[in-house]
């Protein structure tokens, strides 16, 4: 019931991104993974589970082993929820046998419809002698702490949100009664319920886990020990410590680290002098060499260690000239299957106005930007674009991300006037230097895919900016950088966010309340519901 890591070395292209470590997560031991976006900790984490190879080392993991990745698309769109969740244990043989035998009851030969019924018969005395029942009731339960209810449950996953979808994944891998978890943003697409109950429920956790979290109030409260993955060093700093504690010396090192540069500096320079009152007399020559070098030595490791880590340099277009009204939906309407997800809503997009979308998981906010960007169809009515209207269009999923291609393709494809100085200056802004442009996109974080998709928007020239959880992802100091570009942007917004500090940004005028399509000027008082929607 661990995971045991002994020489671990990751590398990408030429980057490394860990020198070779060792580490230990054991029963008991409640981790949490900082870094920077892009220092390497969704690598990290697919490399423990066997997603990828190190470049050398071993990670052994005994006991079950719990994973959810950021990206979490389930293969079966047509598996309902509940089945999906139930899938963690070992029951899901038997569940599959059920469905089987369902489906063959249905068969107009009745010799295969007889041998269907007593199959399902005896896959349902299995179910019930596994404890299916109880184990369906727990699932149910846990689902509904996860605001997903039996409804949802009964639903299949290909006509849910991905909010939902995601929900649904959290609560499988907690069900699947695994030893030890790694969970990578689980807080993402939760509102202020689901993550009050999930911090209870890690906090009550008896075996290990490593989360990957940028809300600080999850690790606060569920953690007691702290990793940093060092982007520049390529090592991970480990803290035996609370998350308070562990940014308090996060400071402190720093401080020490200050001090032993201008140490460092101070010598070298004295070094380099000696070096070169030495050099004018023949006799010292060798001497003043290996003075010079230690001193150059010495700078090098000063400049190594003085690199802060880059901010992204986020921005969004200048918008492209449009008419009065850029877009104008009128009285639309969606269904996945038999789910009507909402019917009736008209809404008009004024030049640079500003409009935040608020609802429930699956209320149809992600489907509502989706029908705005011309990328589905309404059932009923229809989605106008006014003279000039320019879309750029932001996916939680990252849908608009061509994942078999590589970050500058995917750069191109929205931009191909750009010419390659161009187009990596623009990348380089966004973090994606050297040969980070020619890493498939499918290898990326979940915070360097936003960065990407962001980077897409830059050439756009768009005039309205539909954006659907902008800040998922992403550390502090990027956060910040699309809040001030979300701010300063001068072109239309409409947004869909649980980030109050987003809709902070926005200063938004109005406010559309899904799935009864509501509209009304905004005011202070919504600001309670971003969180908890």
């Amino acid at each position: 019931m661990a995971i045991d890591a002994q020489g671990l070395e990751i590398q990408i292209g030429a980057r490394t991104l860990l020198h070779p470590t060792n580490f230990h997560v054991a029963k008991g031991d409640k981790i949490g993974l900082s870094g920077r976006n892009g220092a390497g900790k969704t690598t990290l984490t697919r490399v423990i589970t066997g997603d990828m190879l190190p470049t050398s080392g071993t990670v052994r993991v005994s006991g079950k082993l719990g994973y959810l990745p950021q990206d979490t698309h389930a293969a079966d769109p047509e598996q309902s929820a509940l089945d999906r969740m139930m899938s963690a244990r070992d029951i899901s043989s038997i569940i599959q046998r059920i469905r089987k035998a369902e489906k063959d009851m249905t068969n107009p030969d009745p010799d295969i419809m007889t041998k269907a019924m007593n199959r399902y018969d005896r896959a349902m005395q299995d179910f019930e002698k596994a404890g299916g029942y109880a184990a369906q009731s727990e699932a149910t339960s846990m689902a509904a702490s996860l605001g997903l209810s039996q409804e949802v449950m009964s639903q299949p996953l290909g006509t849910l949100s991905g909010g939902q979808r995601r929900r649904i994944e959290l609560a499988r891998i907690l069900f699947s009664d695994a030893d030890t978890l790694i969970l990578d943003e689980p807080t993402n697409h939760l509102d202020a319920d689901s993550i009050e109950w999930l911090r209870g429920y890690l906090k009550h956790y008896e075996g290990g886990f490593l989360v990957i979290s940028h809300s600080s109030e999850l690790l606060d409260e569920v953690v007691n020990k702290m990793w940093h993955l060092d982007a520049q060093r390529g090592q991970i700093d480990m803290y035996s410590m609370g998350y308070k504690a562990y940014v308090h010396q996060l400071v402190v090192d720093e401080e020490r680290r200050r001090r032993e540069r201008e140490v460092a500096e101070k010598k070298a320079e004295r070094l380099m002098q000696q070096g070169i009152r030495l050099h004018a007399k023949a006799t010292k020559a060798v001497a003043a060499q290996n003075m010079m070098r230690r001193a150059e030595k010495l700078l090098s490791e000063t400049s190594s260690a003085q690199k802060k880590e880059k901010v992204a340099d986020i921005r969004f277009p200048e918008p492209l000239p449009c008419g009065r009204t850029p877009i104008m939906a009128k009285d639309i309407s969606k269904m996945y299957g038999s789910n009507l997800v909402f019917a009736g809503v008209n809404l008009a997009i004024d030049k640079g106005s500003r409009v935040v979308i608020l609802g429930y998981n699956g209320a149809g906010k992600t489907t509502t930007l989706r029908l705005l960007a011309h990328l589905e169809d309404p059932d009923t009515g229809v989605v106008e674009y006014g003279h000039g209207c320019k879309i750029g269009y932001f996916a939680q999923e990252h849908d608009t991300l061509d994942m078999d291609a590589t970050v500058l393709d995917n750069l191109r494809h929205v931009a191909p006037s750009l010419n390659d100085t161009q187009a990596r200056s623009i990348l380089g802004s966004f973090l994606f230097s050297g040969d980070d442009a020619f890493k498939p996109t499918h290898v990326l974080s979940g915070g360097e895919k936003t960065r990407l998709a962001l980077a897409t928007l830059v050439t756009s020239g768009a005039n309205v900016l539909l954006l659907d959880e902008p800040t998922n992802n992403l550390d502090p100091a990027s956060r910040q950088e699309i809040l001030k570009a979300i701010a300063k942007y001068e072109g239309a917004i409409v947004l869909v966010t649980h980030d109050e500090g987003a809709v902070e940004a926005l200063n938004p005028e109005r406010v559309l309340l899904m799935p009864d399509g509501d509209e009304d000027l905004w005011n202070n008082s919504y600001l309670d519901l971003v969180a908890e929607e």
